[in-house]
């Protein structure tokens, strides 16, 4: 989801589609806060535009975010990635300014964080979900 930034990809990783399901409920919450502050309405991310969208970006096989999480998740380099996929993945360029905003704003975001520490090259993606996953369930409970 262009919110959300890009899917780190727990297939990837290979770890099970309980670990999907779980950063995708996550990062459902995420967006949701964020874009109810910016003064969205909740239903909206419940229906196609933001559940169904968030959905498909971290399954479907033709999602541009997608196809860059998996990558990183072999252990690419992001340039090389953008090079070879030749059309532009929007997570990669909204990732940097959602958590910039979501920080102005105190509106915790760690999925969005953790993915900008992927793409910045500070963590790998193994370890930003394994982070992820050892978070507490809050509201996304």
């Amino acid at each position: 989801h262009d919110l959300l930034g890009l899917d780190l990809d727990v297939h990837g990783l290979a770890l099970g589609a309980n670990a999907r399901a779980a950063l995708i409920t996550r990062g459902l919450a995420e967006i949701t806060r964020l874009g109810v502050k910016l003064g969205g309405r909740p239903e909206t991310f419940t229906g196609l535009t933001g559940a169904g969208d968030l959905i498909l970006t971290c399954t479907g096989e033709l999602s541009r975010n997608r196809r860059v999480g998996l990558a990183l998740a072999q252990g690419k380099k992001l340039g090389d990635i953008l090079r070879e996929l030749g059309h532009v993945a929007e997570g990669v360029h909204t990732a940097a300014s959602a958590e910039k905003r979501a920080r102005q704003l105190g509106i915790e975001m760690p999925i969005t964080r953790a993915v900008c520490a992927v793409l910045s090259g500070n963590v790998s993606p193994r370890e930003a979900v394994e982070q992820l996953l050892a978070r507490d369930p809050r509201g996304e409970a």
